[in-house]
């Protein structure tokens, strides 16, 4: 079955909510890195029928890996919330320089996808948070697994300043939708009592997420 098939009823719930952040519905997906954030977003966003995503690892850099709300606000948020296009560079993680200007208009649901889009800072202009409930020693080592060696370093560093900032500032306690990836497709439980594990099901044909 096609993602945008499969995952129609949660983008009709997500559709229907109220708009969080001027005339748009603020979706923040977080977990652990290497949780499957990216694809399911990806997913997500075509069965929203093409809904923006905007991912965290743009916004951050080497220097300041949570260190990006008020640049978030400043170049995203704000705009955004005035109903106006949002301006801002994307982070070149290999030329480790912010890179050119883009423009992401108004849109009725954009997606913010990362490791702290559940953040504090952020939860007041959510529609909804949804976190990927994959164990971090799964996701980590997934995320180890697709960078390769050349990036164990970056790993090893990354792994504590993610430690510290859920220590800090957890985003689960707070999601009001869990995600989970089954063999067939995704489950996830919402609404009131997600963290108590109340699940819905759906299949899809794509194996695991990359990302």
């Amino acid at each position: 079955m096609e993602s945008h098939q499969s995952l129609a009823p949660l983008a009709r719930e997500i559709s229907a909510l109220p708009p969080s952040l001027g005339p748009v519905r603020l979706i923040g997906i977080d977990g652990h890195a290497g949780s499957g954030k990216s694809t399911f977003a990806r997913r997500l966003a075509e069965a929203l029928g093409g809904a923006p995503v905007l991912h965290l690892d743009d916004v951050a850099s080497h220097e300041q890996l949570f260190a990006w709300p008020d640049r978030l606000r400043a170049q995203v948020l704000e705009p955004l919330a005035a109903g106006r296009p949002a301006r801002w560079a994307p982070y070149d993680w290999v030329a480790r320089r912010f890179g050119p200007e883009q423009v992401l208009e108004p849109a009725p649901v954009l997606l913010v996808e990362g490791v702290g889009a559940g953040r504090r800072a952020l939860r007041p202009r959510l529609a909804r948070l949804l976190w990927m409930e994959t164990p971090r020693a799964e996701s980590w080592g997934r995320g180890r697994h697709r960078d390769g060696r050349d990036l164990a370093d970056f790993w090893d560093g990354w792994e504590r300043a993610e430690l510290a900032h859920f220590s800090d500032d957890p985003s689960r306690p707070f999601a009001d939708t869990l995600v989970r990836q089954s063999g067939t497709g995704y489950e996830w439980s919402s609404e009131a009592g997600a963290t108590a594990g109340r699940a819905a099901s759906i299949t899809e044909g794509d194996g695991l997420p990359r990302a």
